[in-house]
């Protein structure tokens, strides 16, 4: 490497090699605070001088931070739910949850949560007229301790771990999420702090750039505003090598993704399926209600959703089916269930989201399904979370549904195998038995990738009575929700879901599946 011509290398790199000693550590921090990089072009430069073999890792510590997220960022400023419900009750004196929830800013369901929290360390209780009363605040000293821990993260930034002790430890954990962090004050991140120092021929690099003149401060192209007040003349450029191979000039053709969506879709109609669509920004009723998921309840949580800012709500939802939903919810209608046993909120209902699964357009596909009948869709899907290797906030799922007088368990797992060997091209598939809301009996179909190993492929199972019933079917209802973003893993020999919408063409071209 003590060939290589220094002139050749990036501005980026020369600033960075003259500004580090032989004894130096290289951290991206240290680039930040001593050369004045942003954190990207440090990431950058780590990557160029690594290639070239001029610096190696010497150490790597994995450290976990807490930051706040949007919602806490509000919590700094009106405090978290269970301190506000604290605050008017010491005001107002007992108060019906309704009343409580208005006067706090809140919605029934986080009043709900926080009242429960309150009442199980035996800060509030209900009295006998359903009014919430305060028993003793001090009990929920936790409180106080989240309001300490926000002010001290709104202050710092970032909560390093092990800054915390045991006590404000547990209270963070309690508030945190690593993914779907829209619903909670913190948000776990974690991160590898990486130490790097120069190789004996990055000594040498370093020691010829120091020599050669250079500052760091050439600049890479001419601009017409340096034609036109002069200052080229004193600019100092950057050499170029003109003896680098030309980029190769590649023919057009569909990204590998796309084709296999469409080949999904062709295989699907060929076995006689209707394929339905419907659009992105749906209501609370056909995303969650119409299936049964109860609207203050634990279960909502499993799909951290997009609310839209404006409009806020629908204007209205299509009768009969709101108030037969609401009574199944409210005391199980006609189906012969006792429902969730609450007080269906009709203006909750209303409220649009970003679609946060494919099961909404099954959901609305019922009322006007034939039966017998088979449909499917390849559905687009927005959900709050950590994007990694086998999870996206934006993906799709193929949605579907069979209905007729024969169908049942066998005809589902039957179907399941066939998009997990078939359409996927796994060879070793398993079924779980899973938890829906709204099917019963539920089941996870799981296949095993050859680097990622065994992952959840989705979800499916029949629809409960309380889902068909009020949407106008008396029929066994077979339903899958399945992503086939990870099928699409398998079927592409991809190990990571962010390969699919890369930016990288080479690596799009190489992946593709002859």
């Amino acid at each position: 490497m003590t060939d290589i011509d220094i002139r050749s290398f990036h501005p980026l790199e020369i600033r960075v090699l003259l500004h580090f000693s032989e004894a130096s550590e290289l951290t991206v921090p240290e680039m930040v605070a001593r050369v004045g990089l942003k954190e990207g072009q440090g990431n950058q430069v780590v990557s160029w001088l690594a290639a070239k073999g001029l610096i190696e890792e010497s150490s790597r510590t994995a450290r976990v931070f807490y930051e706040l997220t949007e919602l806490g960022k509000e919590y700094v400023d009106t405090g978290v739910p269970e301190e506000r419900l604290i605050r008017v009750l010491e005001k107002d004196g007992p108060t019906p949850l309704p009343a409580l929830a208005s006067a706090c800013g809140l919605e029934m369901r986080d009043t709900g949560s926080a009242f429960g929290a309150l009442s199980r360390v035996g800060a509030v209780e209900m009295d006998s007229d359903k009014r919430a009363v305060l028993i003793d605040p001090a009990k929920a000293d936790w409180v106080a301790r989240v309001r300490g821990i926000l002010e001290r993260a709104a202050r710092d930034g970032a909560l390093a771990e092990e800054s915390l002790d045991d006590a404000e430890r547990t209270a963070v954990q309690g508030i945190a999420k690593k993914r779907g962090a829209g619903t909670v004050a913190f948000r776990i991140v974690e991160r590898s702090e990486v130490v790097y120092r120069f190789t004996e021929s990055g000594e040498a690099v370093r020691k010829a750039a120091a020599d050669s003149g250079l500052t760091g401060e050439e600049t890479g192209s001419l601009s017409p505003a340096m034609l036109r007040d002069g200052s080229w003349k004193r600019a100092s450029f950057r050499s170029y090598n003109i003896d680098t191979p030309p980029a190769r000039l590649i023919p057009g053709r569909r990204n590998p993704y796309a084709e296999y969506l469409e080949s999904v879709k062709d295989t699907l109609v060929g076995l006689g399926f209707e394929e339905f669509d419907g659009p992105v920004v749906e209501t609370e009723f056909w995303n969650s209600d119409a299936l049964f998921m109860p609207q203050f309840h634990a279960a909502r949580d499993i799909h951290d959703v997009y609310y839209v800012a404006e409009p806020t709500h629908a204007r209205e939802i299509e009768q009969p089916y709101l108030d037969q939903v609401a009574a199944v919810h409210e005391n199980g209608w006609s189906t012969g269930s006792r429902g969730w046993n609450y007080g269906f909120d009709r203006d909750f209902t209303r409220r649009l989201i970003l679609r946060s699964q494919g099961t909404v357009l099954s959901a609305k596909q019922l009322p006007k399904a034939k039966v017998p009948g088979r449909y499917f869709g390849i559905v687009r899907c927005f959900r709050y979370d950590q994007v990694d290797a086998t999870h996206l906030s934006d993906f799709y799922q193929t949605e579907g549904i069979v209905l007729g007088e024969d169908v049942n368990l066998r005809t589902l797992l039957g179907m399941l195998k066939m998009f997990a060997e078939e359409v996927a091209g796994a060879t070793e598939v398993k079924y779980v038995p899973g938890y829906f809301p709204f099917t019963e009996p539920s089941v996870e179909v799981h296949i095993k990738h050859p680097k990622l190993g065994w992952f959840e492929l989705g979800g499916s199972g029949i629809f409960r009575p309380e889902v068909t019933a009020p949407l106008g079917i008396d029929v066994p209802v077979l339903a899958w929700g399945l992503g086939i973003d990870r099928m699409a893993l398998m079927h592409l020999g991809l190990n990571d879901l962010r390969e699919l919408f890369s930016n990288d063409l080479e690596r799009v071209r190489l992946r593709r599946r002859k």
